[in-house]
């Protein structure tokens, strides 16, 4: 596995049942579509996706993400930085995780500052400020990447909540 089929996956649960091709998650991901046809071919052979590369095996992926990403792709807080809010900073968690710490994916084009958080790939930034849903399940994985028991249990609750209603909005 690489960090990029994660975002891969997670994508194709954003595109909500909808028809998609592998250009679509090239576009959509700021990859090549040999990248994401690698992708797609790692993903089969360790079980997250079905063999005609159409459905991601949902209850293995959050397997996946809660037990094994934090050790596969681990993060710590970098530097003082420009960037987009992740983590326990995206917006939508502000009322349920207080912290005075901010985590952001760096990002020249942000006002906001906070700790540097290294996205699972460089082109998570762009696919993120391109889908609303794709940048909640990323924001969800690096708590598990880099959050505290309590906020890791928030972010499995609302990863589960995602891959069991595939039709929820963010």
């Amino acid at each position: 596995m690489r960090p990029q089929d994660v975002v891969v996956l997670l994508k194709i649960l954003s595109y909500k049942n909808a028809a998609w091709y592998s250009k679509d998650l090239a576009n959509d991901l700021f990859l090549s579509t040999a990248e994401v046809s690698n992708s797609l071919n790692r993903s089969v052979a360790s079980g997250l996706l079905d063999t005609a590369k159409r459905k991601v095996r949902a209850h293995t992926l959050i397997e996946f993400i809660i037990y094994g990403l934090p050790y596969v792709f681990p993060q710590s807080p970098g530097s003082i930085t420009r960037g987009i809010p992740t983590a326990h900073s995206y917006s939508a968690l502000k009322n349920k995780i207080i912290s005075d710490e901010l985590f952001v994916w760096p990002d020249p084009e942000s006002d906001i500052k906070g700790y540097a958080v290294e996205p699972l790939y460089p082109g998570v930034v762009k696919a993120a400020k391109k889908d609303p849903n794709l940048y909640f399940s990323l924001a969800m994985v690096d708590i598990l990447r880099l959050g505290k028991t309590r906020e890791k249990k928030i972010a499995i609750s609302q990863l589960e909540k995602l891959l069991n209603e595939p039709s929820t909005k963010y």
